[in-house]
């Protein structure tokens, strides 16, 4: 949490309720000062006497007062966490988009067709990481599926380990084939709170659903009954691509047919209030990460930064210090309270 004062902005602002005290303890001062006036007893020259009697030695005792109320302020805004937004740090500027997002990836067999270089899957993963690199402020996760789906990362804001789970992905540590809907599904649960203002499911695959027990129409209702928007991105290029298949000798490539189901994907997207895209080369999946980018931008100024900036208290220490520095020589060299 933070609070703006000026082109000031403080990360703990609880602390400033204390603030309230100042006036209080300022008052009180006062209050006793008078209540001790012509009780005081004095051991020193006449002349000393006649000084503390003038009207600007009255003055000097009050600024006192004050200053220790001065001091209590300062204190209390060095440990609100100041951080002065003027500085060169603050204009640097990042946003926050308000965002959560689940990337649900094809991991099946296929997405190591060769018609991207070096494959489908490999090219997937890099425009996945560089599309993470390219938010701030969004919670993202990652849920992985081929015949059955797993959730590889929540979303989170930590995206070094989101791309390090992304790094880890590798075809065939689940049920074979291509759940579509259960792909859905279960990225629809990653996002499940109602309290959530935005929400989006990024859905890549390079087949149609012939595997789960959740249809791609199941899937997408139950996402549009929870305001989640759905992109779907159809991977692989038009016509034949070398593509894995198991002999007896191990994988071998052959040429086969890419078959897309371009309908169902257009119609998950349709229900949810998203878009299709498809992408029959690398520079095309670039290009489409970049427009879902900038569909789901809403510039708002992350009061964050990149991350919780370095407070600087230093300044009302150094205010702090000079105002304790004045009330010593006052006392003890001006009002002499110490003999």
């Amino acid at each position: 949490m933070s609070l703006d004062f000026l082109h000031i902005e403080f990360l703990a602002p609880h602390w400033l309720w204390l603030l309230w005290l100042v006036p209080a303890i300022i008052w009180w001062l006062f209050h006793l000062d008078k209540r001790n006036r012509g009780v005081l007893k004095f051991s020193r020259l006449e002349k000393h006497q006649v000084i503390l009697q003038r009207d600007w030695i009255d003055k000097v005792r009050k600024s006192v007062f004050i200053a220790y109320g001065l001091i209590l302020a300062f204190l209390i805004l060095a440990v609100s966490k100041p951080f002065f937004r003027n500085t060169e740090e603050a204009l640097n500027f990042k946003y926050k988009y308000g965002i959560d997002m689940i990337l649900a990836m094809d991991v099946s067999a296929s997405m190591l067709a060769r018609d991207f270089e070096p494959d489908r899957l490999a090219v997937s993963k890099e425009m996945a990481k560089k599309f993470v690199d390219s938010r701030f402020g969004d919670r993202i996760g990652l849920v992985v599926y081929e015949g059955e789906a797993i959730t590889a990362c929540p979303a989170t804001l930590d995206y070094e380990v989101l791309k390090n789970q992304i790094d880890l992905i590798q075809p065939g540590n689940l049920e074979p084939g291509t759940a579509i809907g259960t792909g859905l599904g279960t990225a629809v649960t990653r996002l499940r709170s109602d309290l959530l203002k935005s929400k989006v499911i990024v859905l890549m695959t390079d087949g149609s659903n012939n595997s789960g027990t959740t249809t791609p129409e199941t899937a997408a209702a139950l996402a549009k009954e929870k305001n989640i928007r759905v992109y779907t991105i159809g991977i692989g290029t038009n016509g034949m691509a070398p593509t894995p298949v198991m002999t007896p000798f191990g994988i071998e490539f052959e040429n086969a047919p890419v078959e897309i189901d371009e309908n169902t994907l257009q119609n998950i997207a349709s229900i949810t209030g998203g878009k299709y895209f498809r992408a029959t080369d690398e520079s095309a999946l670039k290009a489409i990460y970049k427009e879902i980018d900038k569909l789901e931008k809403r510039k708002i100024k992350d009061t964050q930064y990149n991350s919780e900036p370095p407070y600087s208290p230093a300044p009302f220490v150094l205010i702090a210090m000079i105002l304790l520095v004045y009330v010593f020589i006052v006392n003890r060299i001006v009002l002499k309270t110490n003999e």
